[in-house]
């Protein structure tokens, strides 16, 4: 069922997303749009939309503007981090250049809101309501990534606030817009949404695990980029907290000092991760977080086999290696 709304999506996809003029404006959103990449966000918009008895055909506009918002954000991200890989290809700023990035990703976010007005004038302001208060989030989120790097003293509590608006706001976002095209009840919606923030956050603390620990082969982004850039994820601010005094003053210089090479200061990190007990305590998590989304799931008032649709996708999340 799940291959069926990627494939639906994608069809879409290259049917509405076409390369006009002028070129250098929509090839490189033609492009970032191509390569791959899980298309989580508007499957669970299609797929809200199903459980709750609608046609998932009418939330196609809604699907595509979740993903053309997910990719302008990456666009943008890429930059500040001077990205080299996205989804294993050149980021667009390395293809083209940073302006192009730069004025590439404006248009998308320009064209997310477009997608959007196909629908009619109530679903349309509880759409634009919640796509709006989600691209604050992103961008909220965003500015308080960049700010934990120059500090060393974030916290479990703070770095999960900030994970919630920079990922997970968008995949409850995703779930939402589906249960508002399908009608759902208030108390449905709200649920919907709660099991998408909490599934979020699982999916955003594997991200950062597979960051460290992933295979390069399969996970598309360069691995060890959170290290690299010294970012204080759920596993560096564990090992500062489980760590021995010489694991911490070994993390502080690594992640304060610029005059390691990129491998030695990976390999480095990575061995404290894993002796300090930072590696498992963020598997840990992960399936703490994913519980909480599958909680919240038994309170939706849905028949036991769409639950179960919600359930499969959540676990497959979690069993991923990209």
């Amino acid at each position: 069922m799940i291959a069926n709304y990627k494939s639906e999506f994608l069809n879409y996809l290259e049917k509405r997303v076409q390369v006009q003029e002028p070129k250098n404006l929509y090839e490189p959103i033609a492009y970032i749009l191509s390569l791959g990449g899980k298309k989580l966000r508007p499957i669970l918009t299609l797929m809200t939309v199903d459980i709750f008895g609608g046609d998932y055909k009418k939330a196609l506009d809604a699907a595509l503007a979740v993903e053309v918002f997910h990719n302008f954000t990456l666009v943008h991200d890429d930059i500040m981090d001077a990205a080299p890989l996205r989804r294993g290809s050149h980021t667009v700023h390395e293809k083209w250049d940073v302006n192009t990035g730069i004025l590439s990703g404006d248009a998308m976010l320009i064209l997310a809101y477009q997608y959007l007005e196909n629908y009619d004038a109530t679903t349309f302001k509880k759409l634009i309501s919640l796509f709006s208060k989600t691209a604050l989030e992103v961008c909220e989120g965003q500015q308080l990534d960049i700010d934990f790097e120059t500090r060393n003293d974030v916290t479990i509590e703070e770095y999960i606030k900030m994970i919630s608006l920079k990922t997970s706001v968008l995949v409850a976002a995703a779930l939402k817009m589906g249960a508002v095209i399908a009608n759902a009840s208030e108390e449905n919606i709200k649920l919907i949404y709660d099991y998408g923030l909490n599934l979020g956050i699982a999916f955003q603390l594997q991200d950062d695990y597979l960051d460290a620990f992933g295979n390069p082969e399969t996970f598309g982004k360069q691995v060890g980029g959170d290290i690299i850039e010294n970012k204080k994820t759920y596993l560096y601010i564990k090992a500062v907290e489980l760590g021995s005094e010489s694991e911490k003053e070994i993390l502080g210089n690594l992640f304060n000092v610029g005059s390691y090479e990129h491998e030695q200061k990976i390999e480095k990190v990575k061995s404290i991760f894993d002796s300090s007990g930072a590696a498992e305590k963020t598997k840990e998590a992960i399936k703490s977080y994913t519980q909480k989304a599958f909680d919240v799931l038994e309170s939706i008032l849905i028949a036991s086999e769409k639950k179960q649709l919600l359930r499969e996708f959540g676990e497959g999340l979690m069993n991923r290696n990209v």
